[in-house]
């Protein structure tokens, strides 16, 4: 079963973040303080829609699930490690994916405590398949740009290790290149704070942002993962030389000039996957292998830790 991180939703740090958006579905602070004799918190409240206050109570009612997705070492045929992807169990509209509900929470401003959830329930959760034995791998969460603005970011990650009692080196942030440019200086900052407690950090989506081949000496020593995009991995072929192969294989080669780590992600062909070993990327994540699996199962394939691709 995987482990519950059964947290109050946090109704001040969500006012505050609905008042400070001051869109056409908030509230003002003028709008706030005109109203007599009624609650600040219901004046906020009444402004949200049924699934933005279902989204809210979420983490309370224990709505939010973790799936895993293996990260898979090709040349060994082996599970090196797994991204933590979260899952909503809505009780009216079933499962939802990330897509369905991330951006809503970042617009009512509770995309910060879904991340919180996600941090502790990864780290709980590996912590427990350590003590059953199964092999250690590290597990790697995706944190929002706002979330780097956090001045508590740090503090809260090095409570959470010690709260699961899980090492450092076993949990993985992955942030995107977007994420890193709205607000450069004080990211990078959080960055090597993270770095200092043992935690690798991964850059997502590389090559859908603002920065380009050129810029990626720029990442040297704050970034030790670098995932290629989907979107270039799609069109790999054998037979075509496409713009994506060129892409990629550039890619790795300043990758590995620059001493970092490359994961393919979205890895679906055989195809795909046999252009990507020519390049010397032996590290893939994509449904060729596993598509995401909640804990349960996802600890099944662990166990066995070889995994091959499924034809």
């Amino acid at each position: 079963m995987q482990p519950k991180a059964n947290l109050e939703p946090n109704l001040s740090s969500i006012k505050h973040s609905a008042v400070n958006e001051n869109n056409h579905q908030k509230i003002s602070k003028f709008e706030l303080n005109s109203i007599d004799g009624m609650d600040s918190d219901q004046v906020i409240f009444s402004s949200f829609s049924e699934l933005e206050l279902d989204l809210i109570y979420a983490i309370h009612r224990n709505e939010f699930e973790l799936y895993y997705q293996p990260k898979v070492d090709t040349k060994e045929s082996m599970i090196i490690g797994a991204e933590a992807l979260i899952r909503w169990n809505h009780p009216k509209l079933g499962l939802l994916s990330p897509n369905d509900f991330i951006p809503l929470a970042e617009k009512i401003g509770f995309i910060n405590n879904i991340g919180k959830w996600v941090k502790k329930t990864a780290c709980a959760q590996n912590k427990a398949w350590q003590d059953a034995n199964l092999p250690a791998i590290p597990v790697s969460i995706n944190l929002s740009a706002s979330r780097f603005m956090e001045t508590d970011l740090v503090s809260s990650t090095r409570e959470t290790l010690e709260q699961t009692k899980l090492e450092a080196q076993y949990l993985e942030i992955e942030i995107t290149e977007t994420s890193i440019m709205k607000n450069e200086e004080i990211v990078f900052y959080q960055l090597d704070e993270l770095k200092k407690l043992g935690i690798k950090i991964a850059l997502d989506d590389f090559g859908t942002g603002y920065s380009s081949l050129s810029h990626l000496h720029h990442f040297n020593g704050k970034i030790d993962i670098l995932k290629i995009d989907r979107s270039f991995i799609k069109d790999l072929s054998i037979t075509k030389q496409e713009d994506a192969n060129f892409i990629v294989h550039m890619i790795l080669q300043l990758s590995n000039h620059l001493k970092m780590d490359v994961i393919a992600e979205g890895v679906e062909t055989m195809e795909q996957l046999k252009v990507l070993q020519n390049y010397n990327c032996n590290t893939v994540q994509g449904f060729l292998y596993s598509k995401p699996l909640p804990a349960k199962q996802f600890a099944e394939i662990l166990n066995k830790q070889r995994i091959e691709p499924i034809r």
